[in-house]
């Protein structure tokens, strides 16, 4: 009697619920937390990208009479990417190099978002940009 006295108040207590609780809901917080700072290295990745191809761009447009405006506008693009590293032949520009005519600088960039060392997604991060040859 006393025994089953002792297991039922044993049962009604609620001392380590908060424990349990904390440690089914921590792993998926984890997750989440990590997915969010996976999410902003790759958009801060995609804004010094788009930031790199218009700084190319606008090199480009003022280059027509170089020697090689392709080439200076790439040296721009790679030059401006801040903290990262773009391969310039990952890197593009068009133009018919006429005054008034239009330059397209475009470049790609791998990004892979990694949660706790699992690669869940991966793929390439693309900017393009159209300025006007002076």
């Amino acid at each position: 009697m006393r025994i089953a006295r002792n297991i039922s108040r044993a049962v009604r207590r609620e001392d380590g619920q908060t424990l349990v609780e904390f440690a089914l809901v921590l792993p998926i917080l984890a997750l989440l937390l990590f997915g969010v700072i996976q999410f902003g290295i790759v958009f801060n990745n995609y804004l010094t990208l788009t930031d790199a191809v218009r700084a190319g761009a606008r090199k480009a447009a003022v280059s027509r009479q170089t020697t090689d405006p392709v080439g200076t506008a790439k040296t721009a693009v790679v030059s401006s990417g801040a903290d990262i590293t773009i391969d310039p032949n990952k890197v593009s520009v068009t133009s018919d190099w006429q005054p008034g005519d239009p330059v397209t600088v475009q470049a790609t960039y791998p990004y892979s978002i990694n949660l706790l060392g699992i690669v869940v997604k991966s793929g390439f991060i693309t900017s393009k940009t159209t300025e006007r040859v002076e």
